[in-house]
């Protein structure tokens, strides 16, 4: 039996079900067991240069350094077994059963291109500029889950529960199981995110490049990947190969196209997968702990040593060095100003985008749908980060859920006192278009939605509605309640932060 492989597939099955669950039930009335960040906390590459493009230290990102510390011990181990988008990589592959093989030469090419990702992303983070979230294996398939998978299966299931019951009059046992997954995985009621479809379309290429080689995001693309590539390449847990048949079944079959042509591999790109193993006919190949041995030059001694393949020591550390001489071009940024309608608590916009990964968890929590992913209404460093809309939901006078789950505290948390003082911008009556300044009709929608205590919108004596700017906190139930349409005779605008 294949001992080793069925416990590596069941710790990528578990570990998937885990990183789904933790993201859905992040909403009212159920929480999870576990916090919405935990996946986000264990990896480095997020929390390091976030915290280096934000100028500070993230909380738990003691985490992610021991997630380091254990790859330094164990080796590339979360790749192979843990990470939630390397599981799916691997089902499309197990599903489409094309074996892609390259060329040892061409391997190590496309194993050079994440290690210059990696720096490029280094260098942008000392600059002060957060572009991790854009090559974020986490981040790419939270953002899937949370904007893609979530919506699709619970609009999906309550459609279908909705006519059974209707079409065949089931109102008995089946309408109160219904009820009662509507208090659970159904009750997460976010049924649209704009731009979705361009989300799924950016995970369904990267989940389906396991078309153009096995595991070809995590060889050619992965910069989380590279970054424990660098650390695993010490570590201690090394393959050995007692007997050699000559076969070669190991290096033709390797996911990861780690092995040589000699039998020699890449320790730094070794996932662990363990089907060498079992690959073997004289089954002499094992993995065993030692020392770090280091790497060996190449017989012409002029020869500059490789990182993984076509990447050398020299041109990975230059990059590196100039991430550090970069390091204070940051602070001449300017200051980016809001164009939108921001989640509570965000003040400072150029401070958002820089600790922003767009994970989505914000946006799947929101309780009223309001938050949506952003694509150009804010600029090209603002793509995929949340924006109020008001017309789809406003910002729940009673809620605290978005910043509870950022994993990065761009949006931070608040207590529920804080939170209903805290303001996302103003409101305005366009008397041009309003019922009861342009028509004289009576509505007083607006007035009577407004959660403060005190009233922002108040009434003049012909009870026409106008708003005090001083008690307005922009939350956008006004906007969203009012009749007039198509455009809103009432709107918030954004603080220019």
């Amino acid at each position: 039996m294949r001992k080793l492989v069925i416990l590596r597939r069941l710790s990528q099955a578990c570990f998937l079900a885990l990183f789904i669950y933790i993201l859905w039930p992040t909403t009212y009335p159920l929480q999870g067991i576990l916090p919405a960040d935990t996946f986000f906390k264990i990896n480095p590459f997020v929390m390091i240069f976030t915290s280096i493009s934000g100028r500070v230290i993230l909380p738990g990102i003691i985490f992610s350094l021991i997630m380091l510390a254990l790859t330094l011990i164990v080796g590339r181990f979360f790749c192979g077994w843990v990470c939630p988008l390397g599981t799916i990589i691997d089902a499309c592959g197990a599903i489409s059963k094309r074996k892609t093989k390259l060329t040892q030469s061409k391997n190590k090419t496309l194993r050079s291109i994440k290690f210059y990702i990696l720096a490029v992303i280094a260098i942008f983070s000392f600059i002060g500029i957060q572009i991790a979230w854009v090559f974020d294996p986490i981040v790419i398939t939270a953002r899937f889950v949370s904007l893609n998978l979530i919506p699709a299966v619970t609009l999906g299931f309550d459609k279908v529960f909705i006519f059974f019951i209707r079409q065949f009059n089931f109102y008995g046992p089946l309408y109160d199981f219904y009820r009662a997954l509507k208090s659970l995985f159904l009750g997460v009621n976010v049924y649209y995110f704009s731009h979705s479809g361009i989300i799924f379309i950016f995970f369904l290429l990267i989940a389906c490049s396991t078309l153009l080689a096995k595991r070809f995001w995590c060889r050619a693309i992965c910069p989380l990947g590279a970054m424990y590539s660098l650390v695993a390449r010490i570590s201690f847990l090394r393959r050995i190969i007692e007997e050699c048949a000559g076969c070669l079944k190991c290096k033709t079959n390797c996911r990861m196209a780690a092995i040589n042509d000699d039998l020699s591999y890449q320790k730094g790109e070794c996932i662990l997968c363990m089907d060498c193993i079992y690959d073997c006919p004289t089954h002499k190949t094992r993995f065993a702990w030692s020392l770090p041995v280091p790497p060996r030059r190449c017989n012409n001694a002029s020869q500059p040593l490789h990182l993984r393949g076509g990447t050398t020591r020299r041109e990975f550390i230059f990059l590196m060095l100039a991430s550090f001489l970069s390091l204070g071009l940051g602070f001449g940024k300017k200051a980016a100003v809001s164009k939108v309608i921001r989640p509570p608590g965000v003040l400072k916009e150029q401070e958002f985008l820089d600790r922003c990964i767009r994970c989505g968890n914000c946006m799947k929590v929101c309780i009223t749908n309001g938050l949506q992913p952003s694509i150009f209404e804010c600029g090209l460093d603002g793509i995929w980060t949340p924006r109020l809309v008001p017309e789809i939901g406003y910002c729940e006078y009673q809620c605290t859920l978005c910043g509870n789950v950022c994993p990065t505290g761009a949006i931070p948390r608040l207590s529920l006192e804080e939170k209903k003082k805290t303001r996302l911008g103003v409101a305005e009556v366009d008397r041009s278009i309003c019922l009861v300044w342009a028509h004289n009709k009576e509505c007083l929608v607006c007035e009577e939605h407004c959660p403060v205590s005190d009233k922002a919108i108040k009434l003049t004596e012909g009870f026409k509605p106008y708003v005090d700017p001083r008690l307005c906190v922009g939350c956008g139930i006004c906007q969203n309640k009012c009749p007039v349409r198509p455009q809103r005779a009432i709107k918030v605008s954004p603080f220019s932060t």
